[in-house]
């Protein structure tokens, strides 16, 4: 599909490509297809002169946008292997990981260079993080310059000799490095080949079926790539709900892709949608998908998607409110996955999508996901919980993720149900829930007693209502921030009082 977008990008060359938006909503052009091309052919021969071939690794610290996707289709062009720095990951994982795989050439934009360096202090609080980039290989920037920033990368270089647009190397091999999260015992390095990562954006294509009748909004590579190849602009979210709510309004999407956070944002801005919706990285529950067909969307989907393998299944909202079992439906593969249970009930999934390996590692068919899962009788995944986020309570493995689409009742933001050390390795099951803005508590208590009680003897020994702590790119729940919090809240002193937590004891039977 890299192929076909490299020389799809040059039919129509005055097309909008990229789209972005100013603070009334209205939309901009970032790029026209026809300069997203040329970049990308700039990019290629810049790096074809500074001697990189085929195989050579190369470090990419780029905000997405055009230039993030110039630099994918130069280096899928010369059959280099990217290695995506995402400062989500942090810097001992990519400089741990790295030394596996030094990179010939670390491109990297004048944001990253400042996370990287004078900016370090403030990008921490943000939970962003690179390594020093020097030390990782020479360093050239894409883009503006700051000054403190390396030497520019060379578009004026020579085109002799370098393939041109939709004409570059056919081998297979290795495509891309992506880190996983650093917050694990064991951080890995996903390596996804050439044909396993066009295997991924053509189910993507086939799942979004995205047309050039409209734009598209959304931001991941998965997104822009199948678009672009169609036809249709893709414009990037609006970071602000705000502007993203007039956004939305403005450009009228045929299709969106907005992670959970970004749509019980948009939600709260008031943001209207219309088409298809998407989303993914995060749990996503039926409530939620519920507010967003509720809001316009003709439909809502939740995409289960991994690291390794992108995407694995999809649900539409419809199909996963009408789910009665316990757990979160996530839906059935899509085609050409195949899943299998290990021993501990974890979930294992295959596919031409799928990594190879992770870096080091020698190559396996099977990603193991660390979620717990049961298959229903019509092949769809149910998760029942990530299997390292088990409760000990009273000799009773509890896994959170079966009871936690009970949590979602009309007014929840979000439930997540944790562990509280309560001492010789005993643990309290706490539910911790966030309302929706302006939903008064008591109305929450008495809409989750019933949901509570039929959790039998899963039954949570307190409900908290608080802000949920958010983690990662993605902004996840943050499990170890939520069980600290609810802790700290369970052992306040009588008496106590908080502007933003109630606290109530229920019984655990």
């Amino acid at each position: 599909m890299l192929d076909r977008l490299d020389h799809a990008l040059r039919t129509r060359p005055e097309r909008p490509a990229v789209l972005s938006a100013t603070r009334t909503g209205a939309t901009r052009v970032r790029a026209t297809r026809g300069e997203l091309a040329g970049l990308a052919d700039a990019f290629a021969a810049a790096l074809h002169a500074r001697g990189l071939r085929a195989g050579d690794t190369v470090g990419v610290a780029v905000r997405p946008g055009p230039r993030a996707l110039a630099v994918l289709l130069a280096l899928w062009r010369l059959g280099l292997r990217g290695a995506v720095l995402d400062p989500g990951a942090g810097a001992e994982v990519l400089r741990a990981r790295l030394a596996l795989a030094r990179p010939a050439l670390v491109l990297a934009d004048a944001a990253a260079q400042a996370v990287a360096g004078w900016a370090r202090p403030l990008a921490r609080r943000a939970a962003l993080e690179l390594p020093e980039l020097a030390a990782l290989g020479p360093v050239a920037t894409v883009g503006p310059r700051l000054p403190g920033c390396a030497p520019a990368l060379d578009l004026g270089a020579p085109r002799a000799g370098v393939p041109a647009g939709g004409e570059g190397y056919e081998g297979d091999g290795d495509a891309v490095i992506v880190f996983t999260s650093g917050t694990t015992s064991r951080p890995r390095a996903v390596v996804h080949t050439r044909a396993g990562l066009a295997a991924g954006m053509e189910t993507v294509s086939a799942l979004f079926d995205a047309c050039a009748e409209g734009p598209v909004l959304g931001g991941t590579f998965f997104v822009l790539v199948p678009s672009l190849t169609r036809g249709a602009p893709v414009a990037l979210p609006a970071r602000s709900p705000a502007v993203l709510a007039r956004q939305l309004a403005r450009l009228r999407p045929r299709d969106s892709y907005l992670t959970p956070p970004q749509l019980r944002d948009a939600l709260g801005a008031g943001a209207r949608f219309g088409g298809r919706v998407w989303t993914g990285s995060a749990p996503a529950s039926a409530a939620l998908l519920g507010r967003v067909r509720e809001a316009g969307a003709e439909q809502a989907w939740g995409v289960y998607a991994l690291t390794e393998l992108f995407p694995a299944a999809a649900v539409e909202s419809r199909e996963k409110a009408a789910f009665d079992g316990a757990g979160d439906l996530v839906g059935a593969p899509l085609p050409g996955v195949r899943t299998a249970l290990d021993a501990d009930g974890q979930l294992l999934l295959a596919g031409p999508a799928a990594r190879d390996r992770y870096l080091g590692e020698a190559p396996d068919p099977w990603v193991a996901t660390g979620d717990r899962a049961s298959l229903d009788g019509a092949g769809r995944i149910v998760l029942e919980g990530r299997c390292k986020d088990m409760v000990l309570r009273r000799a009773e493995n509890i896994y959170p993720g079966l009871y936690e689409p009970a949590l979602h009742v009309p007014g929840v933001e979000l439930g997540v149900l944790v562990g509280v050390p309560a001492g010789d390795g005993d643990e309290r099951l706490v539910a911790v829930v966030q309302p929706q803005p302006g939903v008064p508590e008591p109305a929450l208590r008495a809409a989750l007693s019933e949901p509570l009680r039929r959790m039998g003897t899963a039954r949570p020994d307190a409900l908290l209502f608080a802000r949920i702590p958010l983690s990662g790119r993605s902004r996840k729940p943050d499990r170890a921030a939520v069980s600290a919090l609810a802790a700290r809240r369970l052992g306040a002193p009588p008496g106590s009082t908080y502007s933003t937590t109630s606290i109530r004891e229920v019984p655990a039977r």
